[in-house]
């Protein structure tokens, strides 16, 4: 029987995945794509505007260059911010976004809080009331004092116990050069393979992603 956790003293920090998938009798899916993953792998490579096309050519030779060395401060602002930003994962109609959000809840009488790197959800400024999407960093490697994949999973859980709608969740794991999607069904959720965001190929394919995501979320998340 779980204990219940009441205040913010009895919250646990630092969830493992695997404590998660324990604790809340998760699925994960690595070994096949569910079909809406495979949907999001397959979207199509983007074309660029000649300004965006010189804004990707910019942050990829930065990265080839300089991630290595960058700090987490220096990754985020310096390549996943233009990343996203050539995906179009922008606020307007209806979505906002926002960074370094502290979100909490009580799932099954426990309390989870989480801290996402970027959120998109829907709502106005800084007012959320319906979270879609959700993405985490570490940089250069795994945080030994947290895990991005439990970060996101950990967030999936909270914006399930606030959302009037069972809608899958998307979201992003970012381990320095290595970006990884994941989608969160009921209990369910599916791991992309690994995209290396010095390549360009994945690189493109990543930013498609982000694309499709927004697609996504404008035709069919924000009308269920």
């Amino acid at each position: 029987m779980k204990k219940k956790q009441n205040n913010e003293s009895e919250v646990k920090k630092n969830w493992k995945e695997a404590e998660l998938v324990l604790t809340f009798n998760l699925k994960p899916i690595r070994e096949y794509q569910t079909p809406l993953m495979q949907e999001w792998l397959e979207a199509p490579l983007p074309t660029f505007t000649s300004n965006e096309q010189e804004r990707f050519d910019t942050s990829l030779k930065r990265a080839i260059t300089n991630i290595s060395g960058w700090g987490e401060e220096d990754l985020k602002m310096k390549f996943i911010a233009p990343i996203i930003d050539l995906g179009l994962l922008v606020e307007g109609n209806g979505i906002t976004t926002c960074f370094d959000r502290t979100i909490s809840g009580i799932v099954e009488d426990i309390k989870l809080v989480a801290k996402t790197d970027f959120m998109v959800a829907s709502g106005y400024m800084n007012v959320i009331k319906q979270p879609f999407f959700h993405f985490q960093e570490y940089k250069p490697v795994l945080n030994p004092t947290g895990e991005p994949m439990a970060q996101i999973l950990e967030a999936f859980l909270i914006a399930q116990s606030k959302n009037e709608k069972p809608l899958p969740l998307y979201g992003v794991e970012v381990v320095g050069k290595q970006w990884t999607f994941v989608i969160m069904e009921g209990k369910e959720y599916c791991i992309s393979p690994a995209y290396i965001s010095t390549e360009r190929e994945d690189l493109l394919q990543i930013i498609a992603m982000l694309r499709k995501f927004k697609e996504i979320l404008e035709t069919r998340l924000m009308k269920m």
